[in-house]
């Protein structure tokens, strides 16, 4: 390989690993329309594994607004990422996937009387689901940058704990 080859390895990893971060950070942060633009126009995400959905990212995208309504406070951890770019007889190609582990910390809606409209924060008492995993992205190379071209969730375990009584 040239250095030429090596820097833009590098800068494709560099930019997937953006990619996979942007993620985490639309679905913690409710941004929706930046999780659908994360995705190619064919993007997919299947969230079966976990008790969701599957389908096109931007009617994933509503499931997940929807759904995460119960979640007020969540924080991805996106960790211990394998990332595999093409490889076209030592230059890479215009395709990668990425293995990656998750921990999935959310705060359910509180239920307790005085707590502002179920948000967590204002009930310390609420109970915590907490998730983890691992995540699969299929990522290819586009006009506007490396998209998602399907992400599948293999969840492996989750955790309730706290208050469950609401109140």
């Amino acid at each position: 390989m040239t250095q030429r080859v090596d820097l833009s390895t590098v800068m494709d990893r560099l930019a997937i690993d953006a990619v996979v971060t942007g993620y985490a950070v639309a679905v913690d942060d409710g941004a929706w329309t930046d999780y659908v633009g994360l995705f190619t126009a064919a993007g997919r995400a299947d969230y079966r594994s976990a008790g969701g959905t599957e389908g096109p990212a931007a009617e994933v995208a509503r499931w997940l607004a929807e759904t995460m309504r119960l979640f007020p406070v969540r924080q991805h951890l996106i960790v211990n990422r394998r990332l595999d770019l093409q490889d076209l007889g030592g230059y890479p190609g215009d395709r990668a996937r990425v293995q990656a582990d998750y921990l999935n910390p959310m705060r359910l809606v509180g239920g307790r009387a005085g707590d502002d409209g179920g948000r967590a924060v204002d009930a310390p008492t609420a109970p915590n689901f907490v998730a983890g995993g691992r995540y699969v992205f299929e990522l290819v190379r586009t006009g506007e940058g490396w998209r998602i071209e399907g992400v599948t969730v293999h969840e492996k375990w989750r955790s309730l704990s706290g208050d469950l009584s609401g109140g």
